[in-house]
């Protein structure tokens, strides 16, 4: 291997597990992705590479293509509704408002319906904004196939996208939430909340969580206040950025318990999701992940 300081996977090792974990909204999978792309890397012969980011971008969009499919066969014994694993976030990525918004829940959750070659040839084009031609060498088609799959890919997520909320909107639901687990007055978050709004909370199981969606601002609110709006008083909480948008943490004695993002439409919050599944907090509690576009 060269030089670490000069080492082409060193450089671009952030936009290769923002690649992964795009594609598979799994910061451990992501990771072992990125490490199965070293390993690769450390066997070919550098020298004869002529454009080495799109080359690893390459290696990645493989790898992660291979992965999603043991993803899948994990999905179908899941335990109630399934989220992205969510990841602590540094201010700039919330500033890159593309990749933000590329990166929240809500969207994570429409490419979740697009098929594996939809959703690697929509990130790498829309969001990464890498040519036909390099996506085509990395899904292993045409570029005019790559250009018709990016096409109904296009049309798919602009059907199901949310519009772009802003950050000061997502803050300000994000302060009522913690108006009303401090024990205050449920109605102005009750306000805020579409009239059919959806709960998502994932606990895979092993922590309490509803097993269906709940729709409603009703019930939505009623199942949170009985789950932890009278938690225990050993319960902390802070208002943080995750997936470059804000997020609240729910602490139960230091543990890392519950993290709360929204989707917005129009002001109002169209969907809440509580993650609860303790393996996927393990990202979300210590520094933040390094991302790059």
């Amino acid at each position: 291997m060269s030089d670490q300081a000069s080492d082409p996977f060193v450089e671009h090792r952030s936009l290769l597990f923002t690649v992964a974990y795009e594609m598979l909204s799994s910061a451990v999978d992501a990771e072992d992705v990125v490490q199965e792309t070293w390993l690769r890397w450390s066997e070919v012969d550098q020298s004869a590479v002529r454009d080495p980011r799109a080359y690893l971008v390459r290696i990645v969009t493989r790898q992660a293509l291979n992965r999603i499919r043991t993803l899948e066969r994990r999905r179908e014994t899941y335990v109630g509704p399934w989220l992205p694993e969510p990841l602590l976030t540094s201010p700039d990525v919330a500033e890159d408002v593309e990749l933000a918004d590329s990166l929240s829940t809500a969207m994570l959750l429409v490419l979740e319906t697009l098929s594996p070659t939809e959703r690697a040839v929509f990130v790498l084009r829309e969001v990464f904004g890498f040519e036909y031609a390099e996506i085509a060498a990395a899904v292993d088609k045409s570029p005019a196939a790559v250009r018709q799959v990016a096409s109904r890919a296009g049309r798919a997520v602009r059907s199901q996208r949310p519009p772009p909320g802003t950050h000061p909107e997502a803050e300000k639901v994000m302060r009522l939430f913690l108006a009303a687990a401090d024990g205050g007055d449920l109605q102005p978050l009750m306000e805020l909340l579409a009239p059919d709004v959806v709960l998502f909370s994932d606990g895979g199981g092993l922590k309490k969580a509803a097993l269906r969606p709940i729709h409603g601002a009703e019930k939505a609110l009623r199942w949170m206040a009985g789950v932890f709006f009278n938690y225990p008083d050993v319960l902390t909480y802070d208002l943080t950025t995750m997936n470059g948008q804000p997020a609240l943490r729910f602490f139960g004695a230091g543990e890392l318990d519950v993290v709360v993002t929204v989707r917005l439409e129009r002001g109002l919050v169209t969907a809440l999701y509580l993650m609860r599944n303790p393996e996927k907090l393990r990202r979300a509690q210590g520094g933040a992940a390094q991302l790059s576009r």
